[in-house]
């Protein structure tokens, strides 16, 4: 070996920041959201029930639609997917190109917003089932999953996916900070 070249342990080691990973995590979790918020909003718009001891002159029938906190849920679900879909081409080009903080700030910037409309949309779903489930006996309002469980336990399922997707927007800014505040050191 040459005196010249010094040794191996003179070199600085190379440091390899996941930055990669981080955008493949992201996309990822873009594409999970998806599947979330279309599968919650499928759910919602197509639950119906009619009751079997309907009679000529009464239907008694329970749908999304006839409660506009329902409405909103899907709505706001059917916002956030689209959204999402829209970011995905973005968070590949952040898998191709690490350096791309100024599009990575924007997506924080949007999923923040995005992330208070599904929550907006998914608490106020979540407070008419709990109504659905439980009822209120001081405003004398019944729980009515006794008689409509079919459209009940569809709508309770639906809320699973909307939640899931909140906690992956969650993660999503998280993550996103992360490569940020990473690169500015």
């Amino acid at each position: 070996m040459n005196p010249e070249e010094g040794t191996d342990y003179d070199r600085e080691p190379k440091v390899v920041r996941p930055y990669r990973g981080f955008s493949i995590v992201d996309l990822f979790l873009r594409i999970l959201a998806i599947v979330g918020t279309l599968g919650s909003a499928v759910a919602m718009g197509t639950t119906d029930e009619t009751l079997p001891f309907s009679t000529r002159a009464f239907i008694f029938q329970a749908q999304y639609d006839d409660i506009p906190a329902f409405r909103f849920f899907v709505i706001s679900n059917g916002t956030v997917c689209g959204y999402l879909s829209l970011s995905l081409p973005m968070a590949i080009y952040h898998v191709i190109r690490k350096g791309a903080a100024r599009s990575r700030a924007l997506l924080i910037f949007l999923d923040a917003i995005m992330l208070a409309v599904l929550t907006a949309g998914a608490s106020t779903a979540a407070a008419i089932v709990y109504l659905a489930h439980k009822g209120n006996a001081s405003a004398n309002w019944l729980a009515i999953c006794q008689q409509y469980q079919g459209f009940c336990n569809r709508v309770t399922g639906s809320l699973i996916g909307s939640f899931g997707a909140v906690l992956i927007l969650i993660l999503l800014i998280f993550l996103s900070g992360l490569v940020l505040s990473k690169r500015a050191m």
